[in-house]
């Protein structure tokens, strides 16, 4: 299975897990509790990966930089949660980087920043 299969499947799951029963689904939880509870464990997680990357830059031990994994698998899973809940996918996210595939980084923000503010400027 590739990454692409992989967060297809995930969707899926997460997707079949609107309107389940919170009290036996994790996913259904945050669900119920939308959008509080998942952008909590977004922030959470965030910080775990901030975290376990400072401890990966100190120690350079293989569990260190396994925790960096397992802690940015958390952080995608939970932003997964987020993309459901607003009706969206693994797939507009990968199309999204690879529409910036071979953009400089600071001409693409450069062109985020422009459009903030034409968009501002329009209300």
């Amino acid at each position: 299975m590739n990454s692409n299969d992989s967060l297809d499947t995930l969707a899926a799951v997460l997707e079949s897990r609107k309107g389940g029963d919170p009290e036996t689904s994790y996913v259904a939880r945050l669900l119920s509790k939308a959008p509080d509870a998942f952008l909590k464990k977004i922030g959470e997680e965030a910080t775990e990966v901030v975290l376990a990357c400072k401890d990966a830059s100190a120690a350079n031990s293989a569990q260190a930089r396994q925790k960096v994994v397992n802690e940015t698998a958390d952080l995608w899973f939970h932003s997964m949660v987020a993309l459901a809940h607003y009706g969206l996918g693994p797939r507009e996210v990968l199309a999204e980087l690879e529409r910036r595939v071979g953009l400089s980084g600071l001409d693409e923000k450069a062109a985020r920043k422009a459009q903030g503010r034409e968009t501002e400027s329009k209300h």
